[in-house]
């Protein structure tokens, strides 16, 4: 039964097109998750060592940007790793601290890409998961 909703939904969507109400056709946007997830140290206030837990999406326009991100991806995690064991354990642990350490893995990964690529290919970066101790 699951099967045959399945086809009937495959079907029910093949039907309707990839265009907005004006015409235009949508974008396509694709997501590269780095695998495993991103464990590193930070520098703590404390006498024990803090550390970060994160998983990583980055969305790009076009689905070929994928092979690019996969082709880079120790690059793009070493620059990451080096941008969060660069911070401050206030910094981890706040909301607005956690923002400005995306924003800079964000543009730190463009950089990076326009480097090797001639392109910035990275729409936005999300961490999906953000765990600290």
């Amino acid at each position: 039964m699951r099967i045959f909703i399945a086809i009937l939904l495959l079907g029910l969507s093949s039907s309707f097109s990839l265009f907005a109400a004006d015409d235009k056709p949508l974008e396509e946007y694709a997501y590269y998750g780095f695998e495993p997830e991103i464990v590193t140290n930070y520098i703590s206030n404390r006498n024990k060592l803090g550390y970060v837990r994160i998983s990583v999406e980055l969305m790009v326009k076009k689905p070929e940007d994928l092979v690019s991100l996969e082709r880079h991806d120790p690059l793009l995690r070493a620059a990451i790793v080096e941008i969060l064991g660069n911070q401050t354990e206030d910094k981890v642990k706040s909301l607005t601290g956690k923002e400005e350490i995306r924003r800079e893995c964000y543009k730190m990964v463009n950089r990076l890409l326009e480097q090797e690529t001639g392109k910035e290919l990275v729409v936005n970066l999300l961490f999906t998961k953000y765990l600290y101790d």
